[in-house]
């Protein structure tokens, strides 16, 4: 990043920082405003009339005009390098608000894109999806003029990108898509504006269970809500502007500490930076809380957890709300897939997951799976086990992993409200329309 754009990043980031100390001023004074959590529906949603003037994605046009449009912008990677290439050249100050390495921030924006399209059909689900997008936002100084800048950036890329065979039709189905997420985008950081757009946190306790595996402590300044089952954004000063999601591996606790298993994935990344450059007293900054694989609804149904890897993490949240809030009769059955047996990283927790906990069963999945959705070890083992259809299914894992079971439970007729799981990074051999 050469000067005059890193001066340009640290004034608008000090202002800011001065926008969040009158906030804090506010609430000190004011009478404290209630927090709404990512689940609970919000008191005002983005209209499905914002920007469109009808309900967008209630006629089966808007989506089939994208979907013939798609050969023509594909790959996606390809049309978002032109966009930022638009965008830097238009507005070059903004390249202040981006890390310097982009290719996180490309491949989030090629799945942001697939998800949108593949959900067009169902606007409810892409307002839920883009105003939690729109909170967590905030935390990168995103303010809804940029907006604009970066629908005029994606309209000059569609038609640098697309060649003959695009029209004015094809472009405008793409921005009304845009503006209808936009809108959400815009809605959801408005009702976070009584939060802080990202809270400050001292790493406590720094362990590592192996070469490429650390357990994070971490307790954060401020009250951080969050729901037993959601992540944060992590950001490490060590890399500016650079946020990578992680679970948070335990249920809420009044003045608890956060806990967090990172996985070295790469050289250079956020991941290494917290594995292998962290050390106990390092501030980090966290987004706010997102996901929804949460255990709201009829709390006496029973629940199937599936978790592989580090997908750990998100079950032993879920299985401490569990033991917390015990419902009587209720049951649980963890399925808890590895490689090996030294990949069960957690001993000390897994050694003690069963004990006092009759309405727990524990079943260990360990297998190499290779990255394929076909005859995935752990989702097989659940597809053997039993009837899932009456539990609420909660998965995490690597892609492929969570892919392959969520399949397989829509194939047991579990109802695809009650699979949860968080978005996944589609793995290169699944087509957008699967």
């Amino acid at each position: 990043m050469n000067t005059t754009n890193s001066d340009a990043h640290d004034e608008y980031h000090a202002l800011l920082a001065r926008q969040d100390a009158r906030r804090l001023r506010q609430q000190l004074l004011g009478p404290a405003p209630r927090w709404i959590p990512p689940s609970e529906p919000a008191p005002h949603q983005a209209r499905r009339g914002d920007f469109t003037g009808k309900g967008y994605g209630d006629e089966p046009a808007d989506q089939q005009m994208i979907i013939r449009s798609i050969p023509l912008v594909s790959p996606f990677s390809e049309l978002i390098d032109h966009l930022y290439e638009a965008m830097f050249e238009r507005h070059p100050y903004l390249r202040g608000l981006f890390p310097d390495s982009m290719e996180f921030q490309r491949t989030h924006l090629a799945g942001a894109f697939s998800y949108l399209i593949e959900n067009l059909h169902q606007p409810d689900v892409i307002l839920a999806f883009c105003t939690r997008l729109g909170r967590d936002h905030r935390k990168l100084g995103v303010r809804p003029a940029h907006y604009k800048a970066f629908e005029t950036a994606l309209a000059e890329a569609l038609r640098r990108f697309s060649g003959r065979g695009w029209t004015a039709d094809m472009e405008q189905e793409w921005l009304r898509m845009l503006r209808f997420a936009v809108a959400a985008m815009v809605d959801g950081a408005e009702q976070a504006l009584s939060e802080p757009a990202c809270w400050h946190a001292t790493v406590t306790s720094h362990q590592l269970r192996s070469a490429s595996l650390a357990v994070l402590r971490v307790r954060t300044y401020e009250p951080y809500p969050y729901r037993a089952g959601q992540y944060a954004s992590i950001q490490s000063p060590l890399l500016p502007n650079s946020w990578r999601p992680y679970v948070i591996a335990c249920a809420p606790r009044s003045g608890a500490e956060l806990e967090f298993h990172i996985r070295l994935v790469g050289s250079g990344g956020v991941s290494e930076a917290l594995v292998a450059r962290t050390r106990v007293g390092d501030t980090l900054r966290l987004g706010p809380a997102q996901g929804t694989v949460t255990l709201d609804g009829d709390p006496t149904r029973d629940v199937l957890i599936v978790a592989e890897g580090t997908g750990w993490a998100t079950a032993k949240a879920l299985l401490e709300e569990l033991t917390l809030q015990r419902q009587p009769g209720r049951t649980a059955h963890l399925f808890l897939g590895a490689r090996t047996l030294d990949d069960l990283y957690d001993t000390l927790a897994l050694a003690g997951v069963g004990d006092g906990r009759a309405w727990l069963r524990v079943v260990p999945v360990i297998g190499e799976s290779y990255g394929s959705v076909e005859g995935d070890p752990v989702a097989e083992a659940v597809a053997r086990s039993g009837d899932w259809s009456k539990h609420l299914a909660c998965v995490s894992g690597s892609p492929a992993t969570v892919t392959a079971t969520v399949r397989r439970l829509a194939a047991m007729n579990v109802p695809p409200g009650r699979i949860r799981h968080d978005p996944v990074t589609r793995p290169a051999f699944l087509p957008l329309s699967q």
